[in-house]
């Protein structure tokens, strides 16, 4: 903070003695004191809440990072799955197509094979239960 030598801590201590005489010496030093406690007590609180809303910044920003690096790592996820699902879609419709006309042929007046993209019924539908 303050640099003050020895040399000027001594020449002040003088000037005060002389100024405000050997009696109201004491009582001023003590006041100095405690005004001197209360500026470097108000100063650290002031430093200590710069320091936390820095922190609370760093954290604001690093959570945004990793937001935005969250959302491009599911962009890039959903972009796979759609490259993965397209080619496994479009075999899927060409084996429907092929298995249809197959079908028929193999098994003429059958029933028609069940559609893939139905659910199977359960076992009691079959049962006739």
């Amino acid at each position: 903070m303050i640099e003050i030598s020895f040399g000027k801590l001594l020449l002040l201590a003088l000037v005060a003695l002389i100024v405000l005489g050997p009696e109201k010496l004491p009582g001023a030093a003590r006041t100095a004191g405690a005004l001197l406690r209360r500026v470097r007590s108000g100063w650290d609180s002031v430093r200590a809440e710069v320091e936390r809303e820095l922190e609370v910044e760093e954290i604001k920003r690093t959570a945004r990072e990793a937001a935005a690096r969250a959302e491009a790592a599911q962009n890039e996820f959903k972009e796979n799955m759609q490259q993965v699902r397209q080619p496994v879609e479009d075999a899927a419709a060409t084996l429907k197509s092929a298995v249809a006309p197959a079908a028929e042929e193999v098994l003429p007046g059958a029933q028609p094979p069940l559609p893939l993209d139905e659910p199977l019924a359960t076992k009691e539908s079959a049962h006739g239960g």
